[in-house]
């Protein structure tokens, strides 16, 4: 069966610090055709370029009707989708189980939205640094378009 791949990574040098970089890298495959994004940014955090990356992926696709599966070495972003944790944080208002506001919101009812137009998607979670070319370019990009921030 036809289906395209998505690697993504995100990553934030000094996450969580001021004035800190991060970018995001995206690897595409289908049909042995690749196609690859990345970009930089400024003040980020992990989280949000992890988001990202899977954001510009999917808004990168044309057609919605063929499978897709997302792989990603981010917890935070397989656990949400897998685990379904946005319903519940849709169902109290966007606040968590330990009632603070969801972090990153925004991003994730971004991706949300753009995951209910495909027919079938499926996230997957793979071990970071681990050999697989596709996550191991993602994570390259990711770097390179941090790098391009300095």
């Amino acid at each position: 069966m036809d289906k395209v791949t998505i690697y993504t990574d995100g990553a934030s040098r000094s996450n969580g610090k001021e004035n800190n970089i991060g970018g995001y890298g995206v690897v595409l495959q289908y049909r042995g055709h690749t196609k690859e994004l990345y970009q930089g940014f400024r003040n980020v955090t992990n989280n949000q370029m992890e988001l990202k990356a899977a954001i510009e992926g999917l808004k990168a696709m044309k057609k919605f009707n063929i499978p897709v599966e997302v792989k990603t070495d981010s917890a935070y972003l397989c656990n949400c989708i897998n685990q379904k944790w946005y319903v519940k944080w849709m169902n109290n208002g966007w606040v968590t189980s330990s009632k603070t506001p969801v972090e990153n919101r925004e991003l994730w009812i971004e991706l949300l939205d753009l995951i209910d137009k495909f027919a079938f998607i499926q996230f997957t979670k793979v071990k970071g640094h681990s050999g697989e070319p596709g996550n191991e370019r993602a994570d390259e990009l990711a770097n390179k378009a941090m790098d391009e921030m300095i």
